[in-house]
């Protein structure tokens, strides 16, 4: 996915810390990022992200480096949406396509130089593939299905393109019309993100960069 759109949040105060029963009976206590409609988000799950995208876990990404600030802000644009998937039960994952990414992401992350990687168990790659495209299969539903490129801009953009000065060999219409519909489903997804935002409740707690 794209970087996602700019958050515009009012700074509050969660708990510095919740506590999670582990399996040998003690409390661990950690630290909180956020709270999304009322879904806790702790500072491990934001630095698994910013892991995951510094690594190009996902097939087909490059590698992104964010700040944790940025991390927490794709992650919470990720929650609305699968908050919002829950509601619809709209999207579905294919296994076949779901065990050949995730394969492909522990290959990437095997061959990640970061040492993030070493705080990530197998396991949670797969869960955050399966994650991954699930989102992608339900802005699929929830947004591209309603967007178009008619004839017309096509020609535009290609008559604007045939007229500029040592553009090289010409696009073909479909490459076109493909470039352009991606940029217009891209531009609706931050637009259904911004207004996913702007309707939730969203705290967010200090977060120093790293």
């Amino acid at each position: 996915m794209n970087r996602g759109a700019p958050i515009l949040l009012v700074l509050l105060f969660l708990a510095p810390a919740a506590a999670a029963r582990a399996s040998d009976g003690y409390r661990v206590y950690e630290s909180t990022a956020a709270s999304v409609n009322g879904e806790v988000l702790f500072v491990s799950d934001v630095d698994r992200e910013a892991c995951f995208l510094r690594c190009a876990a996902m097939p087909g990404t490059v590698e992104e480096i964010l700040s944790s600030r940025g991390a927490r802000d794709r992650l919470i644009l990720d929650t609305l949406a699968l908050q919002e998937q829950g509601k619809l039960l709209l999207g579905t994952v294919d296994n076949v396509m779901l065990e050949r990414s995730a394969r492909e992401a522990e290959s990437r992350m095997a061959a990640c130089s970061s040492p993030c990687k070493g705080e990530i168990p197998p396991g949670e790659i797969r869960e955050w593939i399966r994650r991954k495209l699930l989102l992608r299969d339900f802005f699929n539903r929830r947004v591209a299905v309603f967007v178009d490129v008619k004839d017309e801009d096509v020609r535009k953009e290609l008559a604007r393109r045939s007229s500029v000065p040592g553009s090289g060999a010409e696009p073909t219409w479909e490459r076109v019309r493909d470039e352009m519909l991606d940029a217009r489903v891209a531009l609706e997804i931050r637009n259904w993100q911004s207004r996913a935002a702007s309707k939730s409740r969203l705290i967010l707690s200090p977060l120093e960069d790293r």
